[in-house]
């Protein structure tokens, strides 16, 4: 009777150790609420009424593990109209919840609001969530931090902690006002005053000092830094005095570790890195600046600081603290082109990797500035670019309008004519040397609300080439509802015969934004197996507003797992 008593007790135990593992393996559903309104926020000794979610500045940060779903009701009780963006996550046939205004949805009116619905799935690292509204994102914005699954661990020994750091840009004024006055006026918008960390300036900004970010450590520890350019319009090099930083991953995918002294991050673009507490045990400046590939214009040239601090000489004096000036680290010139070309090629995933190797849509995108000429019945103070033009983006020579009665994927999804076209050029209209001197009369673009058509499973190859039109520049393209390879990059004319040998068809990094180089050219390849209407752009919001982007248009495949899920009851209407 003992025996069998025991044996049943055994049973129980198993049974339910079983079902408690299961249960921790379970994917879940974590469920949130944004409240998007105005809040205080004083930063540079001024107070201005930004815009926020539930009163943050920088925004909450989500937690998820791999394969969890996130629901995030989003109400609207600012006085502007908002989206959000879920930067970088897949959106696997839920484009309708990935946030561009006009493109998946209408926008969220005042009053209103709209549940996003999407699932984590195959994404482990830092991703980001942001407005996707005019300039809102330059305060409603934070961090995702995408766990491993239950069960499964980092490729990389566990850190002792993490910190997520929120590179940022910060305007004395209203940011919609800013952009608001520069679409008026078709001059370049105002520069920003700031750039922050976690939403604070650092030491060396005025009125800034007690806010300044830190971040702790001890000696022996080795901890997890995610770092995010969360920036509007600014690609920055990042730095941390005396120590080396380990990469380990970007954009939520592993990568192959490689040590640096410094990190290049455009807007969009994320960074995962290891950091050992192997220095003399002080206080140390984490420090953020421009790298500014433009020529002849004005840019924000200020740094904005952390502070990595050992535990050991942790400051509760203020006055002892003020005499210890923490060590700044060296960061590269603002042009330092040759530091930022070394630092994302040296990008490698973890292991060989599956690139398609044919290739059904073999595409050649030219993407830059140009000038439109002043309309006639424009006044002067209307065109305020150089010698009397507005100032214009564009790829392949259109320059992207977003429609404002519908949003393009519901047009698309149910065959409603007259929004978008889908005639966007596969290659330049015209071929021109595209990094030399360029031909005035290419340098006004045409406008339009243009796609391009992509069959379900076809395998693409985007050549993304840089023109010296008003000036090169060095552009983050951020692709949504994918992830890419980037295959190579390079200076100069992109050449079909010499450079595809530079291809790296082994190994080659999988990201969501890529640094196109100034003066220069990236090749990415993907596989178009999420259907849906897909915004590509320059995360530079200067430039998506004067009209760098297209839409990639991804019909439905077979069945019900290769089609786009039906629109949610609550889509916001126009």
């Amino acid at each position: 009777m003992e025996a069998h008593s025991s044996i049943l007790l055994l049973g129980l135990c198993l049974l339910f150790a079983s079902s408690a593992m299961s249960t921790l393996a379970e994917p879940k559903a974590h469920h949130h609420e944004f409240v998007i309104q105005a809040t205080p926020v004083k930063r540079l000794c001024k107070t201005h009424n930004s815009i926020t979610v539930n009163g943050q500045f920088p925004g909450p940060t989500l937690e998820v593990n791999n394969g969890d779903t996130l629901v995030v009701k989003v109400t609207n009780k600012a006085r502007y109209n908002v989206t959000i963006h879920w930067h970088g996550i897949r959106q696997m046939r839920t484009g309708w919840a990935d946030g561009p205004e006009f493109v998946t949805q209408c926008p969220i009116r005042p009053g209103g609001s709209y549940t996003y619905r999407f699932t984590v799935q195959g994404q482990e690292g830092t991703l980001w969530w942001h407005a996707h509204s005019s300039w809102l994102r330059a305060t409603v914005y934070g961090a995702i931090i995408i766990h491993p699954k239950q069960g499964d661990s980092y490729p990389f020994p566990i850190p002792n902690r993490q910190e997520t750091l929120l590179l940022g840009e910060w305007w004395d004024a209203n940011p919609i006002d800013v952009v608001k006055q520069a679409t008026r006026t078709g001059a370049a918008p105002n520069v920003s005053n700031a750039y922050t960390i976690n939403g604070q300036p650092g030491d060396l900004y005025n009125c800034s000092s007690k806010g300044t970010v830190i971040v702790p450590i001890d000696s022996g520890e080795t901890n997890l830094l995610r770092v995010v350019n969360a920036a509007l319009n600014q690609p920055l090099f990042f730095s941390v005095a005396n120590h080396k930083l380990t990469v380990v991953g970007a954009d939520a995918s592993y990568t192959k570790p490689f040590t640096t002294k410094v990190l290049m991050l455009g807007p969009g673009q994320t960074t995962d890195v290891l950091i050992s507490g192997d220095q003399q045990p002080s206080r140390y400046y984490m420090a953020a600046h421009a790298y500014f590939s433009a020529q002849n214009a004005p840019f924000d040239n200020t740094t904005t600081t952390a502070i990595l601090e050992y535990k050991s000489v942790r400051c509760n004096n203020t006055t002892s603290c003020k005499k210890s000036k923490p060590i700044m680290p060296q960061l590269p010139a603002f042009n330092d082109t040759n530091t930022a070309d070394v630092f994302t090629r040296s990008f490698r995933s973890p292991r060989k990797v599956e690139v398609p190797t044919e290739i059904d849509e073999n595409l050649f995108f030219t993407i830059g500035l140009g000038l439109n000429k002043c309309p006639k019945h424009f006044r002067s103070r209307r065109c305020q670019g150089p010698n009397g033009t507005r100032f214009a983006a564009s790829m392949n020579n259109v320059s992207f309008a977003l429609p404002n009665n519908m949003s393009i994927l519901q047009a698309y999804q149910q065959n409603i004519p007259g929004v978008y076209t889908s005639d966007f050029p596969a290659n330049p209209p015209k071929k021109f040397d595209y990094t030399g001197n360029v031909s005035r009369s290419l340098w006004q673009p045409s406008f339009g609300t243009k796609g391009y058509k992509l069959k379900y499973g076809s395998r693409v190859q985007v050549v993304l080439q840089d023109t010296s039109i008003v000036t090169p520049e060095n552009h983050p393209i951020h692709l949504h509802g994918y992830d890419f390879y980037i295959l190579a990059q390079g200076f100069g004319n992109f050449n079909a015969k010499t450079d595809t040998k530079k291809f790296n068809l082994v190994d080659p990094p999988l990201r969501n934004t890529v640094s196109v180089p100034a003066n220069g050219w990236a090749v990415i390849r993907f596989v178009a197996d999420n259907p849906g209407a897909w915004l590509l752009h320059c995360h530079l919001d200067v430039h998506i507003n004067w009209g760098l982007g297209m839409v990639f248009l991804v019909d439905n495949g077979v069945g019900q797992l290769q089609t786009i899920e039906p629109p949610p009851a609550d889509l916001p209407r126009c």
